[in-house]
């Protein structure tokens, strides 16, 4: 009996598909889901998602947002997902060094920006982890 799993941001879907288990990071850890799991509302942290289909694993970068278990099917609304085939290793890490570079100047920044610049620094870790695991 499989799972359903859909990851969906506010740009796009990025996930949707039959799977055998998913281990989602949240703030309080990872959790892993299985078939028959019980009802879950979880926070989605900053971190590696982990899809098993058969003998198969996929690795996502996600972001921020909520996981919801319902039955057999898993929802996450994430502020940021990626999979691990569309990342773009010199983009991401471009961006990551310009953010960090804005936070070392700041001086009088607003608290907002502050830490839109943190989540874009982990974020852009997180993404390097998922696209350099395979190294």
């Amino acid at each position: 009996m499989p799972l359903t799993l859909e990851i969906v941001t506010p740009e796009a879907r990025v996930y949707s598909d039959t799977i055998d288990t998913v281990v989602i990071p949240t703030v309080e850890g990872e959790v892993g889901i299985l078939p028959g799991h019980i009802p879950l509302l979880t926070q989605v942290a900053h971190g590696e998602l982990r899809v098993t289909k058969g003998n198969q694993t996929q690795w996502l970068a996600v972001s921020g947002g909520f996981a919801e278990v319902e039955g057999d099917r898993v929802s996450i609304l994430a502020e940021h997902a990626i999979t691990e085939e569309k990342i773009d290793e010199n983009a991401v890490e471009a961006a990551m060094m310009r953010a960090e570079q804005e936070l070392r100047v700041a001086k009088n920044i607003d608290p907002q920006q502050y830490e839109h610049l943190q989540s874009l620094v982990r974020y852009s870790g997180v993404q390097l982890a998922v696209k350099r695991r395979r190294r």
